[in-house]
């Protein structure tokens, strides 16, 4: 199955909706002209991005590329 980066955003968050420590709010960058997501939910993202590539679900390229 071929994916793009914003389907795996929108399967992440289905998967990760109910988990405590994860969240779709942000808060502000490290140099605050920006936002960003919290700690815990972008290492959910990575760790969850990475088993998906060793799975095979997705391809190394995309996982490589992906940006929550």
């Amino acid at each position: 199955m071929v994916m793009t980066q914003r389907e795996l955003r929108r399967v992440f968050w289905l998967n990760f909706q109910h988990t405590p420590g994860i969240s779709k709010k942000k808060i502000p960058n490290y140099s605050g002209v920006g936002t960003m997501y919290d700690t815990d939910t972008r290492c959910a993202f990575v760790v969850w991005l990475d088993a998906m590539c060793r799975n095979g679900q997705i391809s190394s390229e995309l996982a490589h590329r992906a940006t929550l």
